[in-house]
């Protein structure tokens, strides 16, 4: 099945001879003024913790996966740095300040206000206008802290780059169920991926650099086999962003 769908995006790479080319195939450790919009949230629920990875999409707020905020206690996030929980700035919240959309894996973090730096800065999200814009074939950079290898996690923010399929494509692999219209799909090469760890990391444009996308928490055989990751489309959920934040363009 690998093999098939490996040639047929192929085949489609060259019926799309003026799609995007990649800035870079495998991006490595990158320096905090790089990735400014991106930060380590630490959730803690009174008997253990978890982690994850947001999107600073304004002064106040930030962004991430639903599955990352279930009934947290407290949510520590770490801003300006591309080390694992450590920050030029730091904020403690209550789990009062989670904002878990309903029906979708997105979630949204009311912080202290926090101004903007080099190496603290929001991310755009798409514009009202650009809504309908599925954004298939152009390549786009995920970055997290989750594993670089089967049995660790990295230190050092890891970024990959991607590109966006058609959401018919990836459910060839999983089901229509799970690839619906919130969701979108993106393809590595060289067998990065996304991976255990990297749920709430933000998927942007390399043009641009709009955010168009929040990890999920599923990716088919493991991290390594070259297939599609799924992301929420950001898209979907502009209104109500705009509803909760009053963050709109």
């Amino acid at each position: 099945m690998k093999v098939l769908f490996v040639l047929l995006f192929c085949r489609l790479a060259r019926a799309y001879p003026n799609q995007e080319e990649p800035q870079n195939i495998i991006v490595h450790t990158v320096p905090e003024e790089n990735t400014p919009y991106v930060v380590f949230l630490s959730f803690q629920d009174g008997k253990s913790g978890s982690w994850c990875t947001g999107s600073m999409i304004g002064n106040s707020w930030v962004l991430t996966a639903s599955d990352c905020s279930k009934n947290p206690f407290t949510v520590t996030i770490y801003y300006g740095s591309s080390k694992r929980a450590q920050g030029s700035i730091s904020h403690t919240v209550s789990g009062g300040n989670v904002i878990r959309n309903p029906s979708d894996d997105i979630a949204l973090i009311r912080t202290p206000y926090v101004e903007f730096s080099d190496r603290i800065s929001r991310v755009r999200l798409p514009s009202f206008s650009d809504r309908d814009n599925l954004y298939v074939y152009r390549w786009t950079t995920a970055c997290g802290w989750g594993q670089n290898t089967l049995t660790s996690t990295s230190e050092d923010l890891q970024c990959v780059d991607a590109l966006v399929i058609p959401n018919s494509q990836c459910a060839r692999i999983y089901d229509t169920h799970t690839v619906h219209g919130g969701v979108l799909c993106t393809r590595t090469w060289r067998r990065g991926s996304i991976c255990s760890g990297d749920s709430g990391i933000p998927l942007v444009t390399q043009r641009n650099t709009i955010l168009i996308g929040v990890s999920q928490s599923w990716t088919a055989s493991g991290c390594t086999a070259g297939y599609p990751a799924g992301f929420t489309r950001i898209t979907s959920h502009l209104d109500w962003i705009r509803i909760q934040t009053g963050i709109s363009y």
